[in-house]
Order: structure tokens, then C-alpha cells, then sequence
């Protein structure tokens, strides 16, 4: 199975863990890649993963299988050929639209599924990954909080949340989806530039129950959890993000141990190259 991540070497953390989850439950070999660069706007220069830490992320998935593998692509060429003019300074990074790109990307197969590094998996998905994706460019869950306020088909609710989406990238170069989401980023300025784009002019999207996209608390069937930020109502209306590497705030403000294997394997790998000196995990 071909699994997409993005972003800079602060994702390091979060990758970890989803690594960890996604070959505790995959019951097939991974192939997994991560589309990095060396980004800028005007507000910060970033970095892209390095070597040592996709090297080491390599390793780790390999403890649950040989046949598992991790590659670290760089996109820098791509994004600065056609850079997201009018959303490159958003709130959002850079990085939240190289999946904007991977129509580019010769080494991808027909299908891959992208995850948000703060997605955490719970139960095997070969099922989900292996269903028909005729006549659909992607497989998405609705977004929690975006289906109320955006529209774009005839149907009721039709936002779909970008961090964890089946992608057909056979169809999606056959009818230039991707080619277009990333003209529209470069012309008009959007509040979640990638998400927008790809809600707004896909014709050909399907959608999954919201157990493969879990944004909220966790559910006895939930297959992935995604540790989105939430609105919260009392004592005043404010938001929460909880991240999945901030181990003390899993436990404290959600009140979750469901991953508590997981993020102690974490906690014992930051330890032990922390000690070793050798990676930085800042």
C-alpha cells in the first residue's frame, strides 16, 4: 500500500507515531513517502526533513516488516516552478499544499492514501484502500466543522477534510484536477488554500464514513483519528489542539489512553536519541 505524507522537519514527532500506528495495524507492506523541501514565504524559512530523520524513519518500519520502506522526495524544484502565489502566506504552511504536487511525482502508483502526521491509525484498513475508485479522482470524510459553512455540489454537505484522502492519481492526471487546484492557489487567496481547492473543483469526489476521518473523540469503530483542532463551548467559546506527540495533553484534555502503547514507544524513542545526541528532534 503507497502512503503520502508532507511537510518539514518539524513533523518529525508526529510521524513517528503515525508510522508506529500505521504498521501496527497494516496487514500488507507499506510504501510510504513524504514530500518535503526547502520552503519559504515571507514570514520564515523552512527546513526539509533531513536525511538522518527519514533514514531513521525508514528503520522504524522495518522493525514490523522488511518489505517496509519509507522515501524522502524533494519537491523544491516543483513548488518554486509554480508556486501558490496568493496563499504562500497564509496561517497554513507551505507544506499543506505540496499535496497539491503529486501529480508530478513518477515514482507514485495509480492510488495512494495521504494522512496528515497528526493522524493516528486504530484498525487495519486494507479494505478502505483497496475499494473501487472508478470515476472518483478522491475518497474523503466530511470536515467536522467545514461541512456547515461550505458548499460546492448538490448535495446537503459536500466539504471534504483534507487530512486523510484516498487519492485516484490515475484519473486525477487524466482530467488535470491537481493541475487546476494549483492554478486556482496561485490566483485566489482561500482561508485553507489546498482543502478549498480540491472541494471547489473536484467533480468526481466520494465520500466515507466518518471512522476513516475521526476528528473528534474516538469511536468504538474508528480506523483513523485525526487530532484536529475543536471548538469547545464552556466556560467560554474557545478552541483545543491537542496534538498527538504531546503526550501530558492526550491524557489530561482529552481523557484518551486508547494509543498509550503507541505513544510509550514514542516517548522511549525521543528518549533514546535524545540521549544518543544524534537527531534533532526540535
Amino acid at each position: 500500500m503507497d502512503i503520502l505524507y508532507c511537510g518539514d522537519d518539524h513533523m518529525f514527532s508526529g510521524l513517528i507515531i503515525s508510522l508506529l500506528s500505521l504498521t501496527k495495524h497494516a496487514k500488507e507492506p507499506l510504501n510510504i513517502y513524504i514530500l518535503t523541501g526547502k520552503l519559504h514565504n515571507r514570514h520564515h524559512q523552512f527546513q526539509a526533513l533531513s536525511d538522518d530523520h527519514a533514514a531513521f524513519l525508514d528503520q522504524l518500519v522495518k522493525r514490523n516488516g522488511e518489505d517496509n520502506q519509507v522515501t524522502k522526495l524533494d519537491m523544491t524544484a516543483q513548488f518554486e516552478a509554480d508556486p501558490p502565489t496568493a496563499n504562500i502566506n497564509t496561517l497554513f504552511t507551505p507544506y499543506s499544499m505540496l499535496r497539491l504536487y503529486s501529480d508530478l511525482v513518477p515514482q507514485f502508483s495509480d492510488r495512494i492514501l495521504y494522512l496528515d502526521a497528526d493522524v493516528v491509525c486504530r484498525r487495519p484498513f486494507e479494505d478502505f484502500y483497496h475499494q473501487s475508485l472508478a470515476d472518483t479522482d478522491f475518497v474523503g470524510v466530511l470536515d467536522h466543522y467545514g461541512r456547515w459553512f461550505f458548499h460546492h455540489q448538490l448535495k446537503p454537505f459536500d466539504y471534504i477534510n483534507s487530512g486523510m484522502l484516498l487519492m485516484n492519481l490515475k484519473m486525477i492526471r487524466q482530467d488535470k484536477l491537481l493541475v487546476r487546484c494549483r492554478d486556482y492557489c496561485r490566483k485566489w487567496p482561500m482561508i485553507m488554500p489546498d482543502q478549498s481547492a480540491m472541494n471547489k473543483l473536484a467533480k468526481h469526489k466520494a465520500f466515507a464514513p466518518e471512522k476513516y476521518n475521526e476528528q473528534q473523540d474516538v469511536q468504538a469503530d474508528t480506523v483513523f483519528q485525526h487530532f484536529s483542532t475543536r471548538w469547545k463551548l464552556w466556560p467560554i467559546i474557545h478552541t483545543v489542539s491537542v496534538k498527538p506527540w504531546e503526550v501530558d495533553k492526550v491524557h489530561e484534555q482529552l481523557h484518551l489512553h486508547e494509543y498509550d502503547d503507541i505513544l510509550m514507544a514514542y516517548q522511549a524513542i525521543v528518549t533514546q536519541l535524545g540521549a544518543q545526541g544524534e537527531l534533532n528532534l526540535e
